[in-house]
C-alpha cells in the first residue's frame, strides 16, 4: 500500500480556509464528502473531534495527521490539506501545523492499515525538505508526483 492508495487529486486543498482547528478539521472531512469518500458527513466529524480530545495528532514541526475510525467509510480514506498561514493545533512542539493529512478508515476494520497509513505519512513527514517542498506546491497533481516521489526513496 503507498499513499497514492488512499489519496487522490479530488482530496487535496492547497490553500485551506479555515482559521482554527476544528475549521480545519470540518474542511477535510468536506473535502472528502464532496469527492464521495464518505457517506455521513457528521459521523465522520464527530469520530474525528473526538479522537482529537483524546489527544491532538498535531505531531509538531508543522505537521497534524487526524485520523480516526468511522462507519461513514467502507475503506481508508485520506485528505491532504495545507494552510499557508499556520493552524493553532496544539501540537506536541506547541507550533502552529501548516500540513495536514487527514486518515479515516471503518470502525469495523483492523487497525492495520490505519497504522501503516500514519507510519508512513509520519516517516516521510520528518524530513525538513520534504515538508518544504510540500507546502510551496501550486496544483494537487504536484502534491501527488512528491509523495510518488519521495515514497520511492523510503520503499
Amino acid at each position: 500500500m503507498t499513499l497514492l492508495d488512499i489519496l487522490d487529486g479530488k482530496s487535496v486543498k492547497l490553500n485551506l480556509s479555515a482559521s482554527d482547528k476544528d475549521g480545519v478539521l470540518a474542511e477535510l472531512i468536506d473535502i472528502l464528502v464532496k469527492a464521495g469518500k464518505i457517506t455521513e458527513r457528521e459521523n465522520a466529524l464527530s469520530a474525528i473531534m473526538k479522537r482529537e480530545e483524546l489527544m491532538s495528532t498535531g505531531i509538531g514541526h508543522g505537521v497534524a495527521i487526524p485520523h480516526a475510525k468511522s462507519d461513514a467509510v467502507k475503506e481508508l480514506v485520506s485528505a491532504f490539506g495545507c494552510s499557508q498561514d499556520g493552524i493553532d493545533f496544539q501540537s506536541l512542539d506547541g507550533e502552529p501545523a501548516y500540513i495536514f493529512f487527514l486518515l479515516l478508515s471503518p470502525a469495523d476494520e483492523a487497525t492495520g492499515f490505519h497504522i501503516k497509513a500514519l507510519a508512513r505519512i509520519s516517516r516521510l513527514l520528518k524530513h525538513k525538505y520534504f515538508r518544504e517542498v510540500l507546502r510551496k506546491a501550486q496544483t494537487p497533481e504536484e502534491v501527488l508526483s512528491l509523495l510518488k516521489k519521495e515514497e520511492a526513496k523510503h520503499l
